[in-house]
């Protein structure tokens, strides 16, 4: 085997100074290579941990700030249908008594009847009444001849003044031809002194007949007179005597019939015993109503509206009205008056609509549900009743101020729909409100709010 020739020392020495630079970029490499990774590592981690310490820190403030759901109101419809109840009452209804005192001799018409106005209802057998007809109508008749008697007294003076007034003329005549007598000598003083003494008693006649002629007058003025008041008590017991028969005031139906023939009735009102409205025999009552009758062609619908809609209410609205038994029967009402006041007890307007009824399908006394169509100016605000605190400051709603905190403010409450109710007043509309307000959101407690699903 052949053996290899020894290296020169230059070429060891360019082979181990290779060696040396190789090594040394290897190490630098290394170096750089960290570095540049550490770069990458610590850009990557430093915004992951910054961001892990805000979501602990949300974490935290999370944990500490409580959540609520929270609402915003909605604006009512403008217009809203308003069922209220109410009551239907006869558009004319009243009590009949008598205006004649006497026996019941018959009656004509009983519960359930249509009458018209008019119609004879019951007749009343009264003498006492037909006694004093009589008895006026005589004393009518008297005063009447008394007048004539006056008269012819008047008369009579009449022609004395005038009988009286002609002596006295041909007495003055006398007496004045007497008197130039006397002056001439041809009579005595003594003659003319008698036909002085006759014209003076004439005079004198004249003057009492002209008495008597005034006190005729007198006579014949009050004559007139008392026949005037004897013909007014004629005519008095006259239509007294007409109120035997007992008449319908109007067109109606009878609901009540309180006596039966042979009760002792009393003119005038007022019961002094109650009696049933059946057919049955009554006792002997006194003051008593005979008939109530009421007219069904248009009847009255009485309904108390809540002071807070009273403003929408004005006559000739229209409604609609149903009632229990007949649900496939819509009546029409209009409104005809209210009472303009507001009731304090109950705080409503008294309401009341005018209802046709031709054919008496409908009843005074019926329960009635009235629906109204109310167009509103000022439309309320609508929240669910889960958002109202109500203790001892009154009715109020949770809101979140601006700074997310808890801030309650009193509201006005009008309709309750069941599960929303209408707020009328305290609210702007650009609240943000509690949907279910607890004990512990107090005031200005801070919180965190979370639109609510609807």
């Amino acid at each position: 085997m052949d053996s290899q020739p020894p290296a020169s020392p230059d070429l060891e020495q360019q082979t181990t100074s290779k060696k040396q630079r190789r090594g040394i970029g290897g190490i630098g490499w290394t170096i750089i290579g960290a570095v540049f990774f550490g770069s990458l590592l610590a850009i990557g981690i430093l915004p992951r941990l910054s961001q892990r310490s805000e979501l602990k820190a949300a974490v935290k403030e999370a944990s500490t700030v409580p959540s609520v759901n929270v609402i915003t109101a909605r604006r009512a419809a403008a217009i809203t249908n308003l069922e209220l109840p109410g009551s239907v009452v006869a558009l004319n209804q009243t009590t009949i008594y008598a205006r004649s005192t006497g026996y019941l001799r018959r009656w004509y018409a009983d519960i359930g009847d249509r009458v018209q106005a008019g119609q004879l209802l019951a007749e009343i057998d009264s003498p006492d009444i037909d006694q004093q007809v009589l008895q006026a109508k005589a004393e009518l008749a008297q005063a009447q001849a008394n007048v004539s008697q006056t008269r012819a007294s008047l008369a009579k003076g009449v022609s004395d003044l005038k009988q009286a007034e002609a002596n006295l003329l041909i007495a003055r005549q006398s007496w004045q031809r007497w008197s130039v007598l006397v002056k001439q000598g041809a009579v005595p003083q003594q003659d003319a002194d008698t036909r002085y003494a006759t014209y003076q008693a004439n005079l004198a006649n004249v003057e009492a007949a002209k008495n008597t002629i005034n006190s005729d007058s007198a006579n014949v003025k009050a004559a007139q007179a008392n026949v005037y008041a004897s013909l007014a008590n004629f005519q008095r017991n006259t239509v007294l005597q007409s109120y035997k028969k007992v008449t319908a005031p109007f067109a109606g139906v009878i609901t009540a019939r309180n006596v039966n023939t042979g009760v002792l009735i009393t003119a005038g009102s007022g019961n002094s015993n109650t009696s049933s409205n059946t057919n049955t025999s009554n006792t002997s009552t006194s003051n008593t109503s005979l008939y109530t009758i009421a007219a069904y062609d248009k009847l009255n619908v009485n309904v108390n509206v809540p002071q807070s809609l009273s403003p929408s209410f004005q006559t000739g609205q229209t409604a609609e009205i149903t009632v229990k038994e007949l649900p496939q029967r819509v009546f029409t009402g209009k409104v005809v008056r209210t009472s303009n006041a507001i009731d304090p007890n109950t705080r409503t307007l008294l309401t009341q609509l005018v209802v046709e009824n031709y054919n008496a399908t409908l009843r005074p006394g019926m329960y009635a549900t009235v629906k109204f169509a109310i167009n509103r100016i000022n439309t309320p605000f609508v929240v669910p009743d889960s958002a109202l605190v109500v203790n001892a400051a009154g009715t109020q709603v949770a809101t979140l101020t601006k700074n997310q905190t808890v801030h309650y403010q009193k509201v006005v409450v009008g309709r309750d729909y069941g599960t929303e109710v209408e707020i009328t007043s305290g609210l702007t509309g650009n609240e943000s409100l509690i949907a279910t307000p607890t004990v512990d959101e107090t005031e200005g407690l801070r919180v965190q709010p979370v639109a609510q699903k609807k």
